[in-house]
């Protein structure tokens, strides 16, 4: 499992530990000190002494590039906070399918609403669902009717003989 953190910041935690093996520290120690295993830094060690500086170098993500830039899913933020009305949506409600056609609108980008789901959450957005509350709802009354009639009408466990 690749660890957390930017491939610059692991690569600075590799060279960090060359640092401190060359000041003589043990690699339970530098392993500790980096929060590390003592594998990793026998292994950045071993590779280190084959390749040199370049073994230590910061290595790309796995995986697919993103489809839209950080300043695209910047832009794709602001249109979402105008709201689906003012895209021409009848219903002030954000559906995947719905921000997959204004990404491919705005950006020419197609994506299948699963993978929207993705990119959302990679810039902190969140499902989220309306309360179905009516308009109307007087709340001191509900609240005076749980504290006078609900108990009133609630069932209580028999008694036992």
């Amino acid at each position: 499992m690749r660890p957390k953190g930017s491939a610059e910041e692991l690569e600075r935690r590799r060279r960090r530990a060359m640092t401190l093996l060359d000041d003589g520290k043990t690699q339970a120690e530098v392993a500790r000190i980096l929060a590390t295993s003592t594998a990793s830094v026998c292994r950045w060690r071993q590779a280190y002494q084959r390749e040199g500086q370049a073994a230590l170098a910061a290595k790309p993500h796995p995986g697919r590039r993103q489809k839209l830039s950080e300043n695209q899913r910047r832009r794709l933020g602001e249109l979402l906070l105008e709201g689906p009305r003012h895209h021409g949506y009848s219903t002030d409600l954000w559906t995947l399918a719905r921000v997959a056609e204004v990404i491919l609108i705005h950006f020419g980008v197609r994506y299948d609403p699963s993978g929207v789901w993705h990119v959302l959450r990679r810039m902190g957005w969140s499902c989220q669902k309306p309360e179905r509350r009516a308009r109307e709802r007087d709340e001191q009354a509900i609240a005076a009717w749980r504290r006078d009639d609900w108990p009133r009408i609630k069932k209580r466990p028999k008694e036992r003989p």
